[in-house]
Formats: structure tokens, C-alpha cells, sequence
């Protein structure tokens, strides 16, 4: 089959952003996605696209909301368009006493008792995968970089999936599941590659290798469609993006701000790197799936395979090394003071160290642990 990969301007991007609606006064999940963009619509209907506000959309459970930009020419225009898409949600949800919550998971809410949006695609998800599709409550956030020509999509997803336990450890923010302590700084990343199709993508050194994998999918029932192909970094052929899938949710526009600069600087590199005739490594695939287990299991204090070697370094000490070498490529973009918040969130701490301490401070009350994210959702 011949999948076509739409024009797009190298670099811009966009961003997606996957939050839960939690009830004000229990801090338990609401499900009441439905309601709010219903409601959205009335106040926004100019705006309305099949019955959705254009920048809030629906996602698998029905305590969940997905805000998403347009396509941004600089990280500060998707910030700014999230924040406005983000009032428009409060708007809504502010007198129905529910709040916003954005972390990789909810701490103790039950997985299995959360609904399901009723549509013809998660139904059959959900009966397909049965319990492991049970367990997706889970949230994140995504970064789309467009790519000027259909040759650079397959070496820069591999070149993405080699910083993968960089954007795990800096957004990891699931240590917590249905009120117990996993163990790991992101238990969403374990969960969601249970899934069909989803965890560390294939290598294909051509397209056509890659549109013949997408072909036997189909033919085998095994997707619908290519969207239903939900790796951690996947080139999106109608968009004529690669998107980045890797992060955990996160409660700050910082964060998110953070993630989505290092993400374009990276993609913008490898693309330079291309256009100058050279190549991008690839990671062997035992290494891909060792830097996933740390990154999700140690988070900021995981020590990362580099390269093929197998040399091995701290993935706090290789990110500084990393904003170093990226700050030329972000001054290009306009995104300098965006990639300088990696290193706020590498002092600071990601999010299950946050969660971690507020647990500890509050005897393990996880409801606390809800109502610090909030907090942290309205500084946004």
C-alpha cells in the first residue's frame, strides 16, 4: 500500500494535552467529559467541529478531556494557545465543582470502574484487550514536529526513541496506582505498551518496509486504521509530523513548555543533520527497551545506555550535557527559555518526586497528592 505523508513546515509543531476531570471535594475521578463539551459547544459554537469544541476533544474514558493547539511556529504560541484553551475548560467545569488534574495517572481511583466513551473504536478496543484495556487511566502529553519531506519521518523516530528514558524521567509522574505504591517512576509506561501496537516502535530502514508493516495490520484486523499504530514516537503521515508520545502527563505549562522545546530542538537537529548528508544512530533494540525499563522505573536517578557501545551515563548529566549542544538550535527557533526549563524540572524534581514528597508529608493521604497537582494545574 502507499501511504502519502502531507506537506508540512519543518519544525512547527503541536501540542496535545490529556487531562482528567476530578471531583473538587473527593478528588476521585468525575466522569463527566459529555457534559463539559456539551457544554463547551453552547458557549463556543462558532468554533464547533463535529460537535466538539475544536480544541477540546474527547479521549477514551469519560473522565478525560484532551486540549490541543493548532499548528505553532514557537513553543511560547502552543503554550499560549493551551492556556486559552485550558480557561475555556474552567469555564465549564469550575461550577460543576469538578477540577483539572494532569499527571501519568490517578493515584488510587479504581481503573476497572472508570466508563468508557461511547464510541465504535474504544468499544472494540476495550473488548479486544479486555483487562489490560480495563487499566488505561492513564494521561500524557504529546508533541507533533513537522518535517519538510517524508525521507527524514523513519530516522528521526529512531532518533527520538533514542532519548526516550530522557523525556520519561523528566515527565514520570505514575508512581502510584489504584492507591498503591508501584515502585516505579512511571507506571504508565509499563501499562500503555501493553496494548497492541503500542510501546517502542519497529526499526524499517525504508518507507516502503513501513508501509508494508501498516498493510499487514490492516489486512490482519490487528488495526482499523494507521492511527490505531500508538507507538511512543510514530511518524503521523496525515499530518506530516513525527509525534512524540513518551511523556507522562504533566500538571505545568513549564513542563509541558519544557518537554515540547527539547522535543522540537531534537527534531529540528536531526533534520539539519540529514540535510548535511549524515545519518541518525539506531539504538539496537535491546538497548531501546533496557533505557525504557530504567527511565520508568528509577526516573531521575536512572543510568542510561547511550549508544550501541553500551557506554552508560546518568540521564540528569547527559540532559545538561544535551542542553548545552541544543542551545545554538534553540535560539534558532525562538524556544531558549522553554529549554532551560529541563533544567528547572532536573532541579526541581518530575512529578513522582513531587507526589512522593506530598504523599510522605500527608501521611500517605493521596488525596493530597490530587490536590497538589491541582494547585500546580492553576498556575498554568
Amino acid at each position: 500500500m502507499q501511504i502519502d505523508f502531507a506537506s508540512s513546515r519543518q519544525s512547527t509543531l503541536g501540542v496535545e494535552w490529556e487531562i482528567a476531570l476530578v471531583d473538587r471535594h473527593t478528588s476521585d475521578l468525575r466522569s463527566v467529559a459529555e457534559e463539559v463539551l456539551a457544554e463547551l459547544n453552547v458557549r463556543h459554537g462558532s468554533l464547533a467541529i463535529d460537535e466538539e469544541h475544536p480544541h477540546v476533544k474527547q479521549e477514551l474514558l469519560l473522565n478525560t478531556v484532551e486540549i490541543v493547539t493548532g499548528v505553532c511556529e514557537t513553543v511560547a504560541q502552543a503554550k499560549a494557545q493551551l492556556h486559552e484553551n485550558l480557561v475555556a475548560v474552567r469555564e465549564v467545569t469550575d461550577p460543576m465543582d469538578v477540577d483539572l488534574y494532569c499527571a501519568g495517572s490517578h493515584p488510587f481511583a479504581p481503573p476497572k470502574l472508570q466508563p468508557v466513551t461511547d464510541k465504535d473504536r474504544y468499544a472494540k478496543m476495550i473488548d479486544r484487550t479486555q483487562w489490560w484495556g480495563q487499566q488505561m487511566v492513564i494521561y500524557g502529553v504529546h508533541v507533533h514536529v513537522g518535517l519538510d519531506s517524508r525521507a527524514k519521518a523513519l530516522p528521526i523516530v529512531d532518533g527520538l526513541i533514542n532519548y526516550q528514558a530522557h523525556f520519561q524521567a523528566l515527565s514520570a509522574s505514575s508512581p502510584f496506582w489504584g492507591g498503591e505504591d508501584t515502585g516505579y517512576a512511571s507506571h504508565r509506561a509499563l501499562m500503555f505498551q501493553q496494548l497492541p501496537t503500542a510501546g517502542i516502535p519497529y526499526h524499517f530502514p525504508t518507507w516502503e518496509q513501513y508501509e508494508s508493516y501498516v498493510a499487514d495490520m490492516l489486512h490482519t484486523g490487528v488495526i482499523d486504521d494507521i492511527s490505531e499504530i500508538r507507538w511512543d514516537v510514530r511518524p503521523v503521515p496525515r499530518f506530516g509530523t513525527v509525534e512524540m508520545r513518551i511523556s507522562d502527563g504533566l500538571s505545568s505549562l513549564q513542563d509541558i513548555g519544557a518537554i515540547a522545546a527539547l522535543t522540537q530542538c531534537l527534531v529540528d537537529d536531526m533534520s539539519t543533520t540529514i540535510d548535511n548528508g549524515g545519518t541518525i544512530p539506531v539504538m539496537p533494540p535491546w538497548f531501546r527497551v533496557e533505557n525504557k525499563w530504567r527511565a520508568a522505573r528509577y526516573g531521575m536517578e536512572a543510568i542510561i545506555i547511550l549508544n550501541a557501545a553500551g557506554d552508560e551515563m546518568l540521564v540528569t548529566e547527559h540532559l545538561l550535557q544535551e542542553l548545552v549542544r541544543l542551545a545554538p538550535v534553540a535560539e534558532k527557533l525562538g524556544c531558549s527559555a522553554e529549554l532551560a526549563d529541563v533544567e528547572r524540572i532536573i532541579k526541581g524534581g518530575a512529578g513522582y518526586q513531587w507526589q512522593h514528597k506530598i504523599a510522605s508529608a500527608n501521611n500517605g493521604n493521596l488525596r493530597e497528592v490530587v490536590k497538589d497537582n491541582v494547585r500546580r494545574m492553576h498556575l498554568a
